[in-house]
C-alpha cells in the first residue's frame, strides 16, 4: 500500500481561498486547487493508495468546524484524516477524545500559522495526551533562524527530550530552510521525517548528509499537494536523491507504519 503522508485538502467552499493565502505566505504558486476531488485524481495517476490528510486551526474557534469536517473525511477508505488543536482552545482534552472515538488517529500542527513556539511549556499537557494516542505530524521550519523560528529543529528536539515516547513526523526533511541542523537535533531519535517540499530548495550536500545520517526506515513520502504534484515529487526523489523505483516504493509503503506504538 503506496501512501503519501503529507496532503491537505480543503472543503469544496473554502479551497480557493485557502490557496491563495498559501500562494501569498509563500510567495509563489502552488500546483493544485485543494480539493479533494483533485487530489485523488492525482493519486491515481502516481499510483498512490492513501493519503494522511492534514489541517490546521489557525483559531481556537476554528477547532470543531475543522474537526468535524475532518471525521467526515473518515469516509473515503483513501484519505486517513489527521485532526487539529489550537494552543488556546480549552476543551482541547474532548476534542482528542472526539476525534479517537471517531477513528482519528492523527494530529497536525503548524506553529507558524497557529501563532505558538513549538517547545511552548503550555502545550505540554497536550504532547503528554498525544503520546502513545496520536500520531503528530509537525511543520519544521521556514525563513527565520532556529532562534526565532516557531518550529525549527532545535524547539521539536525539546519537545522529544520531554516526551520521548511521542510518535512524530518532522516535515520538510526535517525542517524547511533549516537543513544544517537537522542530523544535529534528531540524530539518535525515534522519530520519522517526511520528504515534503524540499527538493526544490534543499542543496545537494544538505541532502546528503540528511540520508547518510538516518536509518533508512526514518523517511516517509510527502507531497505537500496542493502546494506540490506528487508525480514530480516522486521525479524530483529520483533525480536529486538518486532513489530507485524500489527504494520509493519502500518508502510509500512504511507510511502506515507511524501508527504502530499508538494504543
Amino acid at each position: 500500500m503506496k501512501i503519501d503522508v503529507h496532503t491537505h485538502i480543503f472543503h469544496d467552499k473554502i479551497a480557493e481561498k485557502a490557496c491563495s493565502q498559501l500562494i501569498n505566505h509563500y510567495g509563489h504558486p502552488i500546483f493544485g486547487n485543494g480539493t479533494a476531488g483533485m487530489l485523488l485524481e492525482l493519486m491515481d495517476k502516481s499510483g498512490i493508495d492513501k493519503a494522511f490528510v492534514h489541517t490546521a486551526a489557525t483559531s481556537p474557534e476554528q477547532v470543531i468546524p475543522a474537526n468535524t469536517w475532518t471525521i467526515t473525511l473518515n469516509k473515503n477508505d483513501k484519505f486517513i484524516p489527521f485532526g487539529t488543536v489550537h494552543p488556546d482552545f480549552k476543551d482541547w482534552e474532548m476534542e482528542l477524545k472526539r476525534l479517537k472515538n471517531n477513528g482519528i488517529r492523527g494530529i497536525k500542527f503548524h506553529p507558524e500559522f497557529q501563532g505558538f513556539n513549538l517547545d511552548d511549556r503550555k502545550m505540554f499537557p497536550v504532547y503528554e495526551a498525544l503520546q502513545n494516542n496520536f500520531a503528530v505530524m509537525f511543520h519544521i521550519g521556514d525563513v527565520l533562524p532556529p532562534d526565532k523560528n516557531p518550529s525549527s529543529p532545535q524547539k521539536l528536539a525539546n519537545v522529544l527530550d520531554n516526551f520521548p515516547d511521542l510518535t512524530c513526523i518532522a516535515a520538510h526533511f526535517g525542517g524547511f530552510l533549516h537543513w544544517d541542523w537537522v542530523v544535529e537535533s534528531f540524530s539518535g531519535r525515534n522519530m520519522f521525517i517526511d520528504t515534503s517540499s524540499s527538493l526544490k530548495f534543499i542543496s545537494d550536500s544538505q541532502l546528503k548528509n540528511i540520508l547518510n545520517s538516518f536509518p533508512e526506515e526514518t523517511f516517509l513520502f510527502g507531497s505537500d499537494y496542493p502546494i506540490n504534484d506528487p508525480a514530480e515529487e516522486i521525479d524530483l526523489l529520483k533525480k536529486r536523491a538518486h532513489f530507485s523505483d524500489d527504494r520509493i516504493d519502500r518508502m510509500m509503503e512504511r507510511g502506515m507504519t507511524v501508527f504502530e506504538r499508538l494504543k
